[in-house]
């Protein structure tokens, strides 16, 4: 095959795939880019068995054909090309000759038709989400995904369409994340998924503020299509716990925080929690927040902030990291933090469908 095509154009491709690849030392192929040239257009496949992504650009083909290339190493030699244009020629035995102005370099790859198929998405259910709401509902769950591979069904997020909705949730099981957001489809496409962390990693860094995006879902994968990019995957088999009997359906305390101010707070207490202790109390008082920490050994640290509060003393403790992960994911300038008690879950709430719930550590 033979083809030509701008230095931004090829990188822009390797890179929107570059990283789903397995290091798989059995199977050295699947850490190989897919190159197909078809008519005006090239196509950029990788895959790790698990996830695959494969996206289309501009390019003049002289001849059509495909191989695989090692994707990681193409690529850092696509990015330190000077601006202009590359000619890249493929020659029987998979052997790449790179050509920019006086540069030239030759790469040994591996026959396209031992590269993996790609998935077919024929009889599957269809959703039309907006890029924007699917990136935010990300950035406000993600960050909850459980990394215990022992409990794999909370190694991801899952979307539930259900009643013109869909909910996003990520939980590891002391905190939890939930958006909620209207979508139309029809009542006979409802349905529980998990999607994988690796493939939700790979859609937050596909989605802009813009534009729309298709979901499709089959029995056992997904795939995403953003633009000329398709993301697929398999799902995370088995049964989502029950989310909704972790969420307190009563408030007795509702405080308004300053997010930048609360979190810029925890943050400088936190610097004195150590990996043991790992918590830091929220004592309420009246009109007064002052967050703690006491660690043997260490030290401690205190910060007072003013907030409206008029219930009983109330002393608190969280895990600071669970604690400031959510606020740093949003972008409001109030949240509201709704307590029971020293014992119950707190929840973290702001004005649109969104909530956070983080079990408390015990008080010594």
């Amino acid at each position: 095959m033979r083809f030509s095509v701008s230095k931004d154009i090829f990188l822009a491709g390797l890179q929107t795939v570059q990283n789903v690849v397995s290091s798989r030392s059995t199977l050295p192929i699947l850490a190989n880019v897919r190159i197909q040239a078809e008519e005006g257009k090239l196509r950029f496949t990788t895959t790790d068995l698990d996830v695959g992504i494969t996206c289309i650009t501009d390019a003049a083909v002289e001849r059509f054909g495909g191989t695989t290339l090692p994707v990681k190493r193409l690529t850092s030699i696509v990015k330190e090309l000077p601006q202009g244009e590359i000619h890249v020629e493929v020659d029987a035995k998979n052997i790449a000759s790179l050509r920019c102005g006086q540069i030239f370099f030759k790469i040994h790859g591996l026959p396209a038709d031992e590269f993996p198929p790609f998935p077919e998405f024929q009889d599957s259910k269809v959703f039309t989400l907006k890029q924007g709401e699917i990136r935010d509902a990300l950035k406000k769950t993600s960050y909850a995904i459980s990394t215990d591979e022992t409990r794999y069904v909370l190694n991801g997020i899952l979307f539930s369409y259900k009643d013109s909705r869909l909910t996003m949730v990520a939980t590891d099981g002391r905190r939890l994340g939930l958006v909620d957001m209207e979508v139309e489809f029809p009542q006979s496409d409802e349905i529980d998924v998990i999607v994988p962390t690796k493939c939700i990693n790979e859609l937050s860094r596909m989605c802009s503020d813009n534009g729309e995006l298709r979901m499709y879902v089959t029995q056992n994968q997904v795939a995403f299509d953003v633009g000329t990019t398709r993301l697929v995957s398999k799902l995370v088999e088995g049964n989502y716990p029950n989310y909704r009997q972790v969420i307190p359906n009563e408030v007795r305390e509702r405080v308004v925080l300053e997010r930048e101010l609360f979190l810029s707070a925890a943050h400088r207490v936190s610097l004195l929690s150590s990996e043991k202790s790992n918590s830091v109390k929220l004592i309420f008082t009246k009109n007064n927040l002052e967050i703690a920490a006491n660690t043997p050994d260490v030290g401690e640290a205190r910060e007072s902030i003013p907030v409206v509060y008029k219930g009983a003393d109330l002393t608190i403790a969280f895990n600071p990291e669970y604690l400031m992960a959510p606020l740093r994911a949003l972008s409001n300038d109030e949240v509201f933090l709704d307590l029971i008690d020293e014992m119950s879950p707190g929840v973290v709430k702001i004005q649109s469908p969104f909530l956070y719930v983080i079990m408390p550590m015990r008080v010594s």
